[in-house]
């Protein structure tokens, strides 16, 4: 039994289908998605991006999960938008399951270019949501650019940032929760 407070959301199937609207056309263009994933981030950027997880989180406690995802899978992209399955990744990866609830989950979608930042409680409740959709657009302008290395590693220093802004430096010392490898999905 999972018991609930004003602070917990919990993503369940029957909650997703109610945050997004049923598209046969984002169906078909994830489903007719050339997967290039790997092209645009080959061993070297997603080392680098583990780096700057890793520059990123130091200092402080929040921690910083990235997924790159070439498409949603052609069974969920009928139901589900991209914050929908940002959320979904959220809950599954167990960001939101921090020791001081510090998660940040940076998630890009290659084939609608965009990209979503789930925060968990502990953030949300000192920053405004104008920071976070900043962020997101100074990575969508990059990969507009196509410089997608920089555009996700500009964007992991500026989480960093608002991380180490809200976070006490004097409980530093705990240990990673969550790898600082890029989840690089489909």
């Amino acid at each position: 039994m999972v018991t609930t407070t004003d602070t917990t959301e919990i993503i369940t199937q029957p909650k997703t289908q109610e945050l997004s609207q049923p598209s046969l056309k984002r169906w078909f263009k994830h489903f007719f998605y050339m997967p290039a994933t790997k092209r645009f981030f080959n061993q070297q950027d997603q080392y680098a991006i583990a780096q700057a997880v890793t520059e990123a989180e130091h200092g402080h406690i929040g921690e910083i999960q990235v997924v790159i995802e070439g498409c949603l899978p052609s069974r969920l992209a009928y139901y589900q938008d991209t914050r929908t399955r940002a959320r979904q990744l959220f809950a599954e990866l167990g960001v939101w399951d921090t020791e001081y609830n510090s998660g940040v989950l940076l998630y890009l979608n290659l084939c609608e270019r965009k990209v979503e930042i789930v925060i968990d409680r502990g953030i949300r409740q000192a920053t405004t949501q104008e920071i976070w959709n900043e962020i997101c657009q100074s990575i969508i302008q990059n990969l507009a650019k196509q410089q997608y290395k920089h555009g996700v590693i500009e964007g992991i220093q500026q989480i960093g940032k608002m991380l180490d802004q809200y976070y006490d430096r004097k409980i530093a010392d705990v240990e990673n929760e969550l790898g600082n490898k890029p989840i690089i999905l489909g």
